[in-house]
């Protein structure tokens, strides 16, 4: 998939299948991430996009196929593995502990030793760049608006200071306003030269903040390509934004 003589990709998969039990939720996905770039997975519910990301988390067992990071493979590597070879997952729903502070959410963020090395750093960094967590970090987490947790979940994930920051469906469930302020936090946060890779059913918005997209339906990706072309895609229009 990478051009001769060119780096090789920060995450690649070739031909990942996977699924549960006996449905496959995923057939033959290639997929590449570059250092430094925003991609994003867009598709329809049940297209596979969680599974996707599962799957390069280590919490699904890919049936087929290679999975590489930093050109090392990551199939038979343990999910708690991750973390500490610089990936961090932000999954679907957040997933914070409600009766922990905010700031000790974030501390279970920095569990790998050399985030633990730099937590005072690192803490520094997320209330910067949220300064809402910094007025909130005594708060029980499970007391936070939907958009300020979303914010908690990513901030948590940052902590680890990842090579790669994996985000499932952040605008899940939020109000419109709120939506946009999670875009423009993603869109922020790859400006500070994180690598992402997005998973989400909000087309129009996630193709304005993100360099490159794949397109997955029904468990295989039918397109890809820059955002500003797959925006302009007659089918996606029609198919997926209504216009």
């Amino acid at each position: 998939m990478a051009e001769p003589g060119a780096a090789p990709p920060l995450l690649e998969l070739s031909g990942v299948d996977a699924g549960y039990g006996s449905f496959q939720a995923l057939f033959a996905v290639d997929l590449e991430v570059r250092a430094g770039e925003a991609v994003a997975v867009i598709g329809p519910n049940g297209a596979g996009k969680t599974t996707l990301l599962r799957t390069i988390s280590r919490l699904v067992e890919p049936r087929a196929g290679e999975l590489r990071f930093l050109g090392r493979s990551l199939v038979g590597v343990p999910p708690h593995r991750l973390p500490a070879l610089g990936i961090a997952h932000v999954p679907e729903n957040r997933r914070l502990f409600p009766a922990m502070s905010v700031e000790e959410n974030l501390v279970m963020g920095a569990f790998p030793p050399a985030a633990r090395a730099r937590f005072r750093e690192r803490l520094a960094f997320v209330y910067e760049l949220f300064p809402r967590l910094r007025e909130r970090r005594r708060q029980l987490a499970g007391t936070l608006s939907g958009g300020e947790q979303q914010m908690c979940a990513i901030g948590r994930g940052l902590m680890s200071g990842p090579r790669l920051l994996l985000l499932d469906e952040p605008s899940a469930g939020l109000a419109p306003v709120i939506v946009q302020q999670v875009f423009e936090l993603v869109r922020r946060i790859s400006a500070e030269g994180y690598t992402v890779l997005i998973v989400e059913q909000n087309i129009r918005q996630v193709l304005k903040i993100v360099d490159r997209a794949y397109l997955l339906e029904a468990g295989r990706i039918r397109a890809r390509g820059a955002a500003a072309e797959l925006l302009a895609s007659e089918h996606i229009r029609k198919a997926y934004i209504g216009l």
